[in-house]
């Protein structure tokens, strides 16, 4: 069960992981899903290397985002990416949040920015009816120059999990939102470094 509440801190990361992987997930067209299902890891071409790739760890986001997998064609395809978390870690480490704000006001804060292979986003988190809601889930953005450590060093696992999804968004459309939230995967808060959860705004207790 999908384990938010009313008290969820704001920007937290929650996602399915153990002790090797965290779980991310990304919709693509035809192409570039059955190539990359066919090589345990995406192939250019049809996937494009030198251009930011966004992967989000949250379930429901991604449902939002692809429309639980009927938006369009480019979007009909969910994958759920196991990724190490060594890589996860490095692509926080290496991070910078894209959105502007008081702390990104000069012009060294936009090079760094411009500068940094990975973009943070953070966005409200969706229900099962993906509403908007009071907390947000984070996008991390893979700049061309760490795609190749994506796709080449951090993927271990690749799974279509279209199916599950369009069954999900039946149980959801036939009123049955019980069922449906019981079978969501249990993402959990992911901890990270102080130095991180200062830097990208995480509210959640981080490791010292």
């Amino acid at each position: 069960m999908h384990p938010v509440s009313s008290d969820t801190p704001y920007q937290q990361i929650r996602a399915v992981y153990d002790a090797t992987t965290i779980r991310v997930y990304q919709a693509y067209s035809d192409a570039i899903a059955d190539t990359a299902l066919a090589n345990g890891r995406f192939i250019a071409p049809p996937f494009k290397m030198a251009r930011m790739t966004w992967i989000k760890p949250s379930f429901l986001w991604m449902m939002y985002r692809a429309g639980w997998g009927r938006k369009d064609a480019h979007q009909k395809r969910i994958l759920a990416i196991d990724i190490s978390r060594e890589g996860f870690d490095w692509a926080l480490e290496h991070s910078c949040l894209s959105n502007h704000s008081r702390d990104f006001s000069r012009k060294d804060d936009w090079a760094r920015v411009r500068g940094t292979p990975i973009r943070i986003q953070w966005d409200p988190e969706r229900d099962l009816l993906l509403r908007p809601l009071a907390f947000r889930a984070i996008q991390i953005g893979i700049g061309k120059e760490a795609v190749e450590l994506f796709v080449h060093e951090w993927t271990r696992r690749i799974t279509d999990i279209t199916g599950f999804a369009h069954s999900l968004h039946e149980l959801v459309s036939s009123d049955k939102l019980d069922e449906a939230r019981n079978l969501l995967p249990e993402e959990r808060p992911y901890t990270v470094s102080r130095a991180i959860g200062e830097r990208l705004g995480v509210s959640q207790p981080a490791e010292t």
